[in-house]
């Protein structure tokens, strides 16, 4: 009897796992406010915590502390295989290592079932960004923003906000005369939007940074404007890599060759594999380079 009893509770124990339901926007917010000292005591309160495990892995990606994050997702998965959360990190992980096949096989069967779970959106539109198919990217982020704030937590409905930006500039860049001027004047209110939501993110930094360093000058180039949005990013978040080949592209716009190459080196030796410090140091120019940077 005693033996049914412990078997019975085992099996309800893990049929709780499989369908408790995380509130994924309350997470990622909390998550947002911690560090992952932080997040570590409260993943030790009780280390079979679905909810604790997330907490864990969101501050360990903030961090870039891609290898930790992929234990604490495989510690999920092991608890509950069904997790979106924990299959979104495993694939997010890939991501990040370039692994893109992956990481969009996991990212596409999970927007079919749980279209309303925003981070699979925001991965899966920084992958096709880098794929440079900047429609699609639109199309994922701009759900995520005509999703609304109260469905989505501040930081991925800000990063939608950038990612519809960015790619709308790049069609700008690549399309003719009419997508110039149509793409290209919606990109600075949606950085705003994003600005005015977070004034201290990273990426709103970055994006503003980028845009006044990129823009045309007949549009409105600003290039110590540029500076200045990127420094101030670079201050919040030392090690975001794309901050540094942006400022790098400054120090070239100014013939400062020996800062440009200093800033590249950087961006290079946080991230070897970032696609943005690539192009710009092979000359390609996929990305968008100033008129003299060829």
């Amino acid at each position: 009897m005693l033996k049914k009893l412990i078997i019975m509770a085992a099996l309800l124990f893990c049929f709780s796992l499989s369908s408790y339901a995380l509130d994924w926007k309350a997470i990622h917010e909390k998550s947002d406010s911690l560090n992952s000292s932080q997040a570590q005591k409260i993943y030790e309160k009780n280390q079979n915590s679905l909810e604790n495990l997330y907490i864990l892995g969101l501050a360990y990606l903030n961090e870039y502390k891609n290898m930790e994050a992929e234990d604490v997702f495989y510690k999920m998965l092991k608890l509950d295989p069904d997790s979106k959360e924990a299959q979104w990190g495993k694939a997010e992980i890939s991501r990040r290592k370039r692994d893109h096949k992956s990481s969009k096989e996991i990212l596409e069967q999970l927007i079919d079932k749980y279209p309303e779970y925003v981070p699979v959106s925001i991965s899966l539109a920084y992958i096709r960004y880098i794929d440079k198919n900047f429609d699609a990217t639109v199309d994922l982020a701009y759900k995520v923003v005509k999703m609304g704030q109260d469905k989505v937590d501040l930081n991925n409905f800000v990063r939608a906000h950038c990612l519809v930006a960015g790619a709308k500039g790049m069609i700008a860049h690549y399309g003719g005369p009419l997508s110039k001027v149509v793409n290209g004047r919606s990109v600075l209110p949606y950085l705003k939007k994003a600005e005015k939501l977070r004034p201290d993110s990273p990426a709103v930094l970055f994006g503003l940074g980028s845009y006044y360093l990129l823009i045309p000058a007949v549009f409105g180039r600003d290039i110590d404007k540029a500076e200045q949005y990127l420094l101030k990013a670079i201050k919040i978040d030392p090690n975001f890599a794309d901050i540094y080949v942006r400022l790098a592209q400054v120090e070239k716009f100014r013939k400062n060759y020996d800062k440009y190459n200093e800033y590249l080196s950087k961006a290079l030796s946080l991230d070897p594999l970032n696609e943005l410090a690539r192009d710009i140091s092979q000359g390609k120019c996929e990305f968008v380079c100033l008129a003299h940077d060829k």
